[in-house]
């Protein structure tokens, strides 16, 4: 039933001008109020919902805008709870939980350094330790149990806010010379620091208000150093079992390396090559890094030549996948193979026959939205040399419809890209000596500094937006809008399988973010105030005020990743003769 509400006309009468009340009121999403003194902290009014909460409540929106807990309610407002679940409040747990350990750490090995690297996809991040070996099991032991006695004893996160040149000074003083470079491109003369028992540093970002609520972790020893163990937003107060993935560990390390021979391993030092007039410099290196990793994928395909007769290339949104797909194409031609590009999206089955997911919407994301056993006939067909006609999808009715009819010449290979290429499921009968599966992520990104990594997650968020709006008319706030349902899909269909992958390509650009930054700024800033897309906005907005920005992009060459996103891709009508 519609809620009537009654319109009041107040005269002039009515109208007075009364002292503040001793009291505010805190306004729920459901209609319900809470009640209480002036100044008190955000987290007390949300102390009330603990109980119903489907998960622990570790922020809050206040009239739109995203505050921690120790946030003092003003005046009267409009209040929606923020928990693990949610994205903001995982990043709040997780930036605190890599506090506790920095700290835990700083405490029992002073002569050493601690980095957060990058993360993991069953929910952690990789550390690595500077200053001495790696940590043995008893060490880790160590790390672990100091931070389970900080959380037992519900220490609390001290904030202050201190001058930049103290901040500064400080961080000269303990010899974190990255983030001194980083501060020195920050354009306020203040900075907020946290504070733990002795050890005080930056967060980009909210905490939680005290130790006590970090009470879901997990320390392991992962390569060369360690993982951070941190809960999934699905199931916030659980750990997940953790897999093995030493490919993928062994692709962050490579590109770790390359970064560090280039001398851009942090965002403030990035800033230094661009501020002395090296961005070419760096974009060149960047891109010959790129090249080589896509010839070397098209040699390990070439050594098999006459056994490989299928490429899956694979990977999350936005990573690059349709130009690495053709850059490979190319070198393949210059090996003296000749690719054929197979759309796996011709392949849907009829809509009606399309999967539901859980709200009743058609799932086109899903495995069994393709017709598996047409593709897999028709795969084997193929490669043993048969005509086949292959079907078209008509979009607009949601019909399969008869296609090409194809033959391939014995030397030839079929590239097929798609979310499902690494998943066993899509051609299973197939044998897996013929074919060569692909993964293409931005796997890793230059980190802020040792302790503030960047997501490449919002990386390929930055890379949608620009694309977004160039291809498709969608707004910044549009394209945010739809990035959870995006991420749901991947983690769902994608990331389960990336060790499947005989080669993973990092299509993470050192450059990306600062050559994108001129291009982002005015499209984030269009997201109105007030709609659940503004706090994302604004906070890629605080993101991108780090990097010093690359106004020229004719030095990025056509045939880029980076293209793919920002325009001008000599690639974007290249195709493979499918006749």
């Amino acid at each position: 039933m519609e809620k009537i509400i009654e319109i009041v006309k107040p005269t002039a009468k009515d109208i007075e001008f009364v002292k503040p009340r001793s009291s505010v009121e805190i306004h729920l999403p459901d209609s319900r109020v809470l009640s209480g003194p002036r100044n008190t902290p955000v987290g007390n009014f949300m102390a009330a919902l603990a109980e119903e909460a489907l998960a622990p409540i570790v922020g809050a929106v206040v009239n739109g805008e995203l505050r921690e807990l120790t946030f003092p309610v003003e005046m009267d407002a409009r209040v929606r709870p923020v928990t693990m679940a949610d994205a903001d409040g995982a990043r709040i747990y997780r930036r605190s939980l890599t506090f506790l350990l920095e700290a835990a750490f700083e405490e029992l090995f002073p002569d050493a350094s601690v980095t957060i690297d990058h993360s993991v996809s069953f929910g952690g991040f990789y550390c690595h330790i500077n200053g001495r070996p790696p940590l043995a099991r008893e060490e880790l032991a160590q790390v672990k149990a100091r931070m389970e006695e900080m959380v037992e004893a519900n220490l609390p996160f001290l904030r202050k806010t201190v001058p930049l040149s103290e901040a500064i000074e400080y961080f000269q003083a303990k010899g974190m010379s990255d983030k001194v470079r980083l501060l020195s491109y920050r354009q306020k003369d203040f900075l907020i620091l946290y504070g733990l028992d002795d050890h005080r540093d930056y967060q980009y970002g909210y905490m939680v208000p005290s130790t006590g609520y970090l009470k879901w972790f997990g320390v392991f020893p992962m390569g060369e150093g360690f993982v951070l163990q941190y809960p999934r937003r699905h199931s916030p107060t659980r750990l997940l079992p953790m897999p093995e993935y030493p490919k993928l560990l062994l692709a962050f390390r490579q590109y770790g390396a390359w970064l560090e021979r280039l001398g851009i391993a942090s965002v403030g030092a990035l800033n230094d090559a661009i501020r002395d007039g090296r961005a070419r410099e760096v974009i060149l290196v960047a891109e010959a890094l790129h090249e080589q990793q896509v010839a070397e994928a098209a040699e390990k395909i070439t050594n098999r030549r006459g056994k490989v007769r299928v490429i899956l290339i694979s990977g999350p949104s936005s990573s690059g996948k349709t130009t690495f797909s053709k850059r490979l194409a190319v070198q393949l031609l210059a090996q003296g193979l000749s690719p054929f590009a197979l759309e796996l999206d011709n392949y849907f089955v009829d809509r009606e026959q399309t999967p539901r997911d859980e709200a009743g919407e058609y799932d086109y994301e899903s495995i069994h939205a393709l017709n598996l056993a047409l593709l897999d006939e028709h795969i084997r067909r193929m490669i043993a040399g048969e005509q086949v006609q292959v079907p078209r999808y008509n979009f607009k009715a949601g019909k399969s419809e008869p296609g090409d009819v194809v033959q391939l010449k014995p030397d030839q290979i079929l590239i097929m890209e798609g979310i499902h290429g690494l998943n066993p499921a899509l051609i299973p009968n197939v044998p897996a000596e013929q074919t060569f599966r692909i993964y293409v992520s931005c796997l890793t990104q230059l980190n802020l500094d040792r302790h503030n990594r960047i997501s490449t997650t919002d990386t390929r968020l930055l890379q949608r937006i620009v694309r977004d709006m160039r291809e498709r008319g969608y707004t910044a706030q549009q394209t945010i809008g739809r990035w959870e349902s995006v991420r749901r899909g991947e983690k769902r269909n994608i990331f389960p399988f990336q060790e499947n992958a005989d080669v993973m390509f990092n299509s993470a650009e050192a450059y990306g973010i600062s050559a994108m930054r001129p291009l982002l700024e005015p499209l984030l800033r269009q997201v109105p105030y007030g709609t659940p897309e503004y706090i994302e906005a604004k906070r890629l907005l605080s993101l991108l005020e780090w990097f010093l920005p690359i106004e020229n992009l004719d030095a990025i060459p056509d045939n880029s990743i980076l293209r793919e996103f920002v325009g001008g891709s000599s690639l974007r009508d290249f195709k493979l003769w499918q006749g």
